[in-house]
């Protein structure tokens, strides 16, 4: 009866915003994806089997012990200060100088970038973002009602060129895009880093333009070659930066930050207060012990080892066993390989016939907010073993094959475009090496 109920509800009752929400098409994969039988290279879950589970606990009962009072209350809606600071000394590792009273912490920097978005964006505001891009956070675009402009990157990150371009035509129209959205470092989900020589000149592009850039940087410290890349906000103390423990630490604690000038902090303080009066104590001093009592860059470097591990697994297996015609990068960091597949075949199309083979993956039309990407799809190596990765690789070649079988037989498919039938399919420009 209730759900009977809540089916009746007339659609003009809901705000105008609910309209542009819908479920990513990665998260309606998991319960699908979680199946035991099925090789998963679609979720992005970092692997915890490095994490010193018993000295975790042990803090656990400690802090409950000597700081219960304290960690199960109320507090701040800006964080708590000791965390503040000792984020400030992680931050520190990319280059950064800050200041605590500038840094919010928030539930995952999810969190942040809901945050950001909702402080900065009005309806029908444009955003612009790396084409491909981050599924959550064309979500929390879209929830604003923000128009997303991609700007196509290469294998050396965002092109400051096409950048430059897609502002020009912008002010052409008297439009000045609200801010730039942007993962330099072993971006989701097309594996690419921004080269070093590009980021002061993306920020000069900006700067010239009015628009604010966001540094969205999950992944910063999980570089393969020991090479540390200068965050864009160690470059320009104006641009807003979210940081996450989700990958360095473990994504259950949900505890994230923005570091954000003076001028947005007390914004964003409100905001996250009203959305949600504080983030909780107790995983915020959790975190801080952790920090304060244990080697976390040895912890860091362990994590990094067993994702290079798996990386070097996905990339020999695509070489053994993807058919020709398929191309992809070669990350240096993170947790993704963005895959081109030949013409024709759509990779959203493919994708229940791939589960049905037990392997999923993402499809990359999930990462575009205007209908591009189907020729692309993401492969996550961050949480299966090497022989899982193997074995799902061995399952997708077999589902290309089958594709390409049937093109050769058949001719290749007509496919629909977000235009409307008959309409060439979008294809998306593809990050990769030669």
């Amino acid at each position: 009866m209730a759900a009977a109920a809540a089916a009746a509800v007339p659609a003009e009752r809901f705000a105008a915003r609910t309209s542009g929400m819908k479920a990513s098409e990665i998260r309606a994969l998991f319960a699908v994806a979680s199946r035991p039988e099925v090789v998963s290279l679609a979720g992005g879950m970092p692997n915890l089997a490095a994490l010193p589970l018993d000295a975790l606990a042990a803090e656990v009962a400690d802090l409950v012990a000597r700081d219960g009072q304290v960690a199960l209350q109320y507090g701040s809606a800006q964080g708590v200060p000791a965390l503040r600071e000792q984020i400030c000394e992680v931050m520190a590792e990319e280059g950064i100088r800050a200041d605590p009273d500038d840094v919010v912490v928030t539930v995952g920097s999810q969190m942040a970038l809901d945050l950001v978005t909702r402080i900065f964006c009005d309806p029908g505001d444009v955003v612009l973002a790396e084409g491909p891009s981050y599924v959550g956070a064309l979500g929390s675009f879209a929830a604003y009602q923000a128009r997303v402009v991609h700007v196509a990157m290469d294998e050396h990150g965002l092109v400051p060129d096409l950048l430059r371009e897609a502002l020009q035509s912008l002010a052409a129209q008297g439009i000045t895009p609200k801010f730039l959205y942007t993962i330099p470092n072993f971006h989701n989900p097309a594996g690419v880093t921004l080269a070093v020589e590009r980021r002061a000149e993306v920020l000069d592009i900006c700067a010239s333009y009015g628009v604010a850039v966001v540094e969205d940087n999950p992944y910063g410290l999980l570089g393969f070659s020991g090479r540390m890349y200068p965050a864009l906000r160690s470059l320009d103390r104006d641009v807003v930066y979210l940081g996450s423990f989700s990958k360095t630490f473990a994504s259950g604690v949900r505890v994230g930050w923005a570091l954000v000038p003076p001028a947005v902090r007390d914004r964003l303080v409100l905001a996250a207060e009203s959305a949600a009066l504080c983030p909780p104590n107790f995983n915020q001093m959790l975190v801080s012990r952790y920090l304060a009592a244990h080697d976390w860059r040895s912890q860091i470097k362990s994590y990094t080892e067993a994702y290079r591990e798996r990386r070097d697994a996905m990339l020999a297996a695509l070489e053994t066993y993807l058919p020709d015609g398929c191309s992809w990068n070669v990350p240096d960091g993170g947790f993704y390989v963005w895959l081109s597949v030949p013409e024709g075949v759509d990779t959203k199309a493919m994708l229940p016939r791939a589960v049905t083979a037990r392997v999923a993956y993402a499809s990359g039309t999930g990462f575009y907010a205007d209908g591009f990407g189907s020729r692309q799809l993401r492969l996550s190596y961050c949480y299966p073993t090497p022989e899982r990765i193997t074995e799902g690789v061995r399952r997708l070649a077999g589902v290309l094959e089958a594709e390409l079988d049937v093109m050769r037989t058949f001719g290749s498919p007509a496919r629909l475009s977000p235009g409307g039938a008959g309409q060439a399919g979008l294809q998306a420009p593809s990050p990769h090496t030669p």
